[in-house]
């Protein structure tokens, strides 16, 4: 099954905030077409306060989210084709029909899935990389290994179904995601291009191939790791970065 790492290198902006709250649509209508939903202002009230402002708006982005949670855990132990509307409904504990109020379709929850899945991970990379200074090329990996095992594991539902059931999709349905994955492997491979240049890996190793093995080493430990606690998860990063930059040699 194909995961992140998996891809050609190609590259567009990874940097996605908060998915943005969409309004009540009507089946069949495209996920594009959906404007964001914003609250009504009270017939004849002169002003309202922040918090009548916002109440609404939380409300309505929590009961999304709760959609999203239950369909990244369905998707994930059963597989997407065997996922229904109403099985979605019934372990979000709403009515089915509701669900249309914040998705067009099972396939516009999942390109949500998947979305936050995989933009979790790259920016948790991104910003932990961000302002580390002056450290080494093998300190730069070492923390990207740390950062991407931590968004990996703590959203597990969504990172696991997206490693799980991207290898079943349709053709239509992976393309609108693969951008983001290639990006994500360019990223990669830029780190391990910069450690090579400057001397911290042998000039001898192939790029492609050791992020390929490196990143999909990681993303199996969604099938394995028990994620209890970060102190934990970043004990297995350090082990990661010494096996990758160390190996198993006895010196």
């Amino acid at each position: 099954m194909e995961d992140i790492s998996n891809v050609k290198p190609a590259r567009r902006s990874p940097l996605v905030t908060r998915p943005a709250q969409r309004a009540k649509a009507k089946p069949g209508k495209s996920a594009s077409s959906r404007a964001a939903f914003k609250p009504k202002a009270r017939r004849g009230a002169a002003a309202q306060t922040a918090s009548d402002e916002v109440a609404p708006a939380s409300k309505s982005e929590k009961s999304r989210d709760t959609i999203l949670e239950a369909a990244a855990k369905l998707f994930r132990r059963q597989g997407y084709s065997a996922t229904t509307l109403r099985q979605i409904a019934a372990l979000a504990e709403i009515k089915a029909g509701s669900i249309y109020y914040y998705f067009d379709s099972k396939e516009a929850i999942l390109d949500e899935v998947l979305h936050q899945g995989l933009h979790r991970i790259f920016n948790a990379v991104q910003l932990a990389l961000k302002d580390v200074g002056k450290v080494s090329h093998r300190r730069r990996i070492g923390i990207a290994i740390e950062a991407h095992l931590v968004a990996l594991l703590e959203a597990s539902d969504f990172t696991s179904a997206n490693i799980r059931i991207y290898g079943q999709l349709p053709e239509r349905l992976k393309k609108r995601h693969r951008p983001i994955r290639r990006a994500y492997a360019k990223y990669w491979d830029q780190l391990f291009l910069d450690a090579r240049r400057a001397g911290e890996i042998r000039a001898d190793i192939e790029i492609v191939p050791l992020r390929i093995f490196v990143l999909g080493a990681l993303n199996w430990t969604v099938e394995w790791f028990n994620f209890t606690n970060k102190a934990e998860v970043l004990k297995l990063a350090r082990r990661t970065e010494l096996l990758i930059f160390d190996g198993v040699k006895k010196k």
